[in-house]
């Protein structure tokens, strides 16, 4: 691991990185698209250029395997990259509202403009994907970046802070690497947009630090992703995909499957089909077939050895077992027992909206009821993890697991301001426009009030 120590930025270097973001902002240089494309290809060859040093400084900082930083993470940053340099021209064109006789003259349309400087706080799990995804967003949008890297990923950190200035222009994009102390200094400045992914803990943090300049906010909060079980599933296929799901990068994954909710005479069944999935994911020790991820710091490791402490066994009873009450981010899967679909959809209302839903079900009725009656930021039937990140889709939380989007078009729409515009030409008053004006008189006041009144259908009968 590198020594981030060295790299942290001094605390009075701060706002001066922030002031010269706002200065280059003004000056235009990121509006224009030919701009932004530019910037958009050179974040494309900053990670194809330098695959294997990402998945080295993984590796490093991580234990991750090679395989699964390539799959799961830098194939997604370049798919996000490119999906933005190919759609840029068309995201940012203007947009007109439908047509309306009245407005027509005033030539109605929605401009598409940046907000100004933002600022992008990544969290350890996913150092690089997680930066990098809304930082093409907000390049896109025409934005100017403050990018704060987790300073738990000391090797990332490095390693983006040692690449950003060879490829993008840091007069608009700039790294600030720290910790506590640093970010806070950062959230004391104005921002146009804050985008935080974390923990809900320091999101809130962030939310009243931004509620002082009245920034908007995007927060990616993770939070428990159940899974409820139908026992007319395909009990193999769930099991593994399930297992496969909280084993990735060691359970430190927002959307990873946090706990699973089966009917009590299912349960031995499936819990039976979980420890064969393991076995077949795992013929050998992970700890020596370099296969699986390791805990990022010896403090979430205590932490986990707390929560396996605190339970009555391997299979959690009860709904005031901290094991599904918080967020786990590690290899741990609660197994929870209920006596139907309707007890597994109260015990997920009883607790805060999930990131993800997951429903491995063969039933279309089963599946329509569990998503009916139940509100996550996203849902996947019969699937973990892959599904979030399927182009075209908003990716985002709600309640408490966060609230906006992180990538593709509506992260892109995150960072940009819709400028409702009109323009009326001079003519238009001698229609019926003049009738606004004082004094009034009544007749052409009437005839303009009826133009503009909608047509309000009746009340259905009893």
């Amino acid at each position: 691991m590198s020594d981030l120590n060295a790299l942290y930025t001094p605390l009075e270097k701060i706002p001066q990185v922030h002031e010269g973001l706002k200065k280059a902002f003004r000056s235009g240089k990121t509006r224009p698209i030919a701009f932004r494309k530019t910037q958009l290809l050179k974040l494309c060859h900053l990670v194809q250029d330098n695959l294997q040093r990402f998945k080295d400084a993984l590796l490093a900082d991580l234990g991750r395997p090679a395989n699964e930083t390539d799959f799961l993470e830098l194939n997604g940053v370049l798919i996000e990259v490119k999906k933005a340099y190919d759609n840029v021209e068309k995201w940012a064109s203007t947009e007109k509202p439908p047509f309306s006789l009245f407005w027509f003259s005033m030539s109605p349309h929605i401009r598409k403009e940046p907000k100004g400087v933002v600022l992008l706080i990544s969290p350890f799990n996913y150092p690089v994907y997680l930066l990098l995804c809304p930082l093409a967003a907000a390049i896109a949008a025409g934005n100017a970046v403050l990018l704060k890297p987790s300073e738990l990923c000391t090797t990332v950190a490095a390693l983006l802070t040692e690449l950003l200035p060879k490829y993008l222009d840091t007069e608009v994009y700039e790294i600030v690497n720290g910790g506590v102390e640093e970010t806070t200094k950062i959230l004391e400045l104005p921002f146009n947009h804050i985008l935080y992914t974390g923990n809900g803990n320091v999101g809130r943090i962030v939310a009243t630090a931004a509620a002082k300049h009245l920034t908007p906010v995007t927060l990616e909060l993770g939070g428990k992703s159940p899974c409820v079980i139908d026992p007319d599933c395909d009990v193999k296929v769930a099991a593994k995909r399930i297992m496969w799901g909280r084993l990735v990068n060691s359970g430190q994954l927002c959307i990873s499957p946090d706990y699973v909710l089966v009917p009590k005479d299912f349960q031995d069944t499936f819990v039976e089909a979980l420890k064969q999935a393991y076995e077949e994911l795992h013929p050998t020790d992970p700890l020596k077939s370099g296969m699986l991820s390791r805990i990022v710091n010896e403090r979430h490791v205590l932490r986990l050895k707390r929560l396996l402490d605190n339970t009555k066994g391997t299979v959690v009873f009860g709904n005031k077992v901290e094991l599904s009450e918080r967020e786990i981010f590690g290899p741990i899967l609660p197994v929870v027992p209920v006596k139907d679909v309707d007890a597994a959809i109260e015990f997920i209302n009883e607790r805060d909206n999930p990131l993800v839903l997951y429903v491995f079900t063969r039933n279309r009725d089963f599946k329509k009821k569990v998503l009916n009656n139940t509100l996550s930021g996203t849902a996947s039937i019969n699937e973990v993890i892959m599904g979030c990140q399927a182009e075209g889709l908003p990716f985002g939380g709600v309640g408490a697991s966060g609230y906006g989007y992180t990538t593709g078009q509506a992260a892109f729409n995150t960072f940009t301001h819709m400028r409702s515009t009109v323009e009326n030409p001079t003519w238009a008053d001698s229609l019926l426009l003049h009738a606004r004006y004082t004094p009034y008189k009544s007749a052409p006041l009437r005839r303009l009030t009826w133009m503009l009144r909608p047509s309000i259908p009746p009340l259905p009968k009893d």
